[in-house]
C-alpha cells in the first residue's frame, strides 16, 4: 500500500509511492480541495494536466448536498464528478465541530443543524464510514475532534479521550463491513492524532492511535490559531512517532513554506483551501525572479523562493508580462487584471490554474530536492 523510497541524508524528508483502488501517487504530495464534490472553477481532467494525483472532497458537505440518494444513484462520487484521480475524503468532523453553535455532542452522536436548511443531522464514527464507503473514497478519515488552540488542557484531553475512542469504533466497523463486502477492502482508512499544543498529550495520542491497525496516520488540530514556531515544534516531536512504513498526512496546512518544514519532518501528505480561495480573491502566488525554472535545478528551499501579488492592483492594469511562464504564458496580467475588474467568470478559473499548478509545482520541486539529498 506504501512503499517508502527513501530518506534524505539532510533531513526527515521522505520519497515513496502510495498506491490506492485508483491509481499511485508520488509523495510528499498536495491535494487540490474538492470540497462539494468540484475544484473551484476547474474540471478534473484540466487539474490533472497541472499535475495532480490525488484530490480531496468533504465528506459533510456531500452528505448535506447532493446526499446519499443522489451520490448512491452514480455508483460513488468519482463517477458522479467524472473523476479519474484518487480521492481522500475527510470525516467532516472538522467542519461539524467549527459549527459550535449549531452542534450538541451526546454520547457518541454529535447531532447538528444543516447550514442549508436548519433540518437535523447526526453522525458518528459509524455513520461516517457508511457515508465514506458511499462515496467511493481511495482513502477515508476517521471521525475526530479538533479543537481550536489556545485551548485549554482539559478540552483537549476530552478530544483527545473522544477521537482515540471513535478511532477504535471506526476501525473495527470498517472490518466488520469488508466481511459482507470485499471492494471495502480497497478504500483505506487513516487514524488522526490530536493533543493540541500539548507535547505529552500528543505523544499519548500517537501512542494511542498507531496502537491500531490504520493504512496511515495523520496529524490533526493544527493550522487553528497557533503560530508557525508552534506547529513547526508540534510537527517536529510528532511525525516521528508515526509508523515509518505508513504514509503521514498534515491536515490542512499550508502556506508553502509550512510545508517545506513539514517535509523536513517526515510529513508526506498535504491539502489546503489556500490556492483556490486566495485565487477567488485576485491573490497569485509566483516564484521569485531569481528561482530557478527547471525542475531539476538546485532550488534554494530558503529566503523568498515565492512571492504573492495582488492582481486587481492598479500597477497590472497594463503590464504585458505572463501571468506565468508555464500553463499560462499566453494570458498578460493586464488581461486578468481586466477580468477580475470586470467581473468576468475567466478570472477565476486563470487565477485558480496560476495557484493550484504553483503549488502542484512545488510538490515536484521538493520530492526532486529530497532525491538529491538537498530538503
Amino acid at each position: 500500500m506504501f512503499d517508502l523510497l527513501k530518506t534524505s541524508k539532510k533531513s526527515q524528508a521522505r520519497l515513496g509511492i502510495l498506491h490506492t483502488a485508483h491509481g499511485q501517487i508520488q509523495t510528499p504530495f498536495f491535494m487540490p480541495i474538492a470540497t462539494k464534490a468540484a475544484i473551484k472553477s476547474l474540471e478534473v481532467p484540466e487539474v490533472k494536466e497541472l499535475g495532480a494525483e490525488i484530490i480531496l472532497s468533504n465528506t459533510y458537505h456531500n452528505y448535506l448536498r447532493p446526499g446519499l440518494v443522489v451520490i448512491k444513484k452514480f455508483g460513488g462520487l468519482h463517477k458522479f464528478m467524472n473523476c479519474d484521480l484518487p480521492i481522500l475524503t475527510d470525516s467532516g468532523g472538522y467542519q461539524v465541530f467549527s459549527l459550535s453553535k449549531m452542534r450538541q455532542i451526546k454520547g457518541d452522536n454529535i447531532t447538528f443543524t444543516s447550514y442549508l436548511d436548519g433540518s437535523k443531522h447526526i453522525l458518528n464514527p459509524k455513520k461516517v464510514i457508511d457515508i465514506q464507503v458511499a462515496l467511493g473514497s481511495d482513502i477515508m478519515m476517521v471521525l475526530d475532534e479538533c479543537v481550536g488552540l489556545p485551548a485549554e488542557r482539559q478540552d483537549i484531553v476530552n478530544a483527545l479521550v473522544r477521537t482515540s475512542r471513535w478511532a477504535g469504533q471506526a476501525l473495527a466497523y470498517k472490518k466488520k463491513l469488508e466481511q459482507k463486502n470485499s471492494t471495502i477492502k480497497k478504500q483505506l482508512l487513516f487514524g488522526i492524532v490530536q493533543g493540541g499544543d500539548q507535547k505529552d498529550l500528543r505523544q499519548r495520542s500517537a501512542k494511542e492511535i498507531t496502537s491500531l491497525a490504520f493504512d496511515g496516520f495523520a496529524i490533526g488540530g493544527l493550522a487553528v490559531g497557533e503560530s508557525n514556531k508552534i506547529m513547526y515544534q508540534i510537527v517536529k516531536y510528532t511525525a516521528p512517532l508515526l509508523p515509518e512504513n505508513r504514509p503521514r498526512y498534515l491536515m490542512g496546512v499550508g502556506y508553502p513554506e509550512n510545508i517545506i518544514e513539514a517535509v523536513k519532518s517526515g510529513v508526506d501528505m498535504f491539502d489546503c483551501v489556500i490556492p483556490t480561495r486566495e485565487a477567488r480573491h485576485g491573490k497569485l502566488y509566483i516564484w521569485s525572479s531569481s528561482f530557478p525554472r527547471r525542475r531539476e535545478s538546485r532550488v534554494p528551499f530558503s529566503g523568498s523562493f515565492y512571492k504573492t501579488i495582488n492582481i486587481t492592483n492598479a500597477k497590472f492594469a497594463k503590464d504585458t508580462s505572463p501571468i506565468n511562464d508555464q500553463v499560462l504564458k499566453n494570458y498578460s496580467k493586464a488581461y486578468l487584471h481586466h477580468l477580475f475588474k470586470t467581473q468576468e467568470p475567466l478570472a477565476l478559473k486563470l487565477a485558480t490554474m496560476n495557484n493550484v499548478h504553483f503549488y502542484l509545482e512545488l510538490m515536484k520541486k521538493i520530492r526532486m530536492a529530497i532525491k538529491q539529498n538537498r530538503l
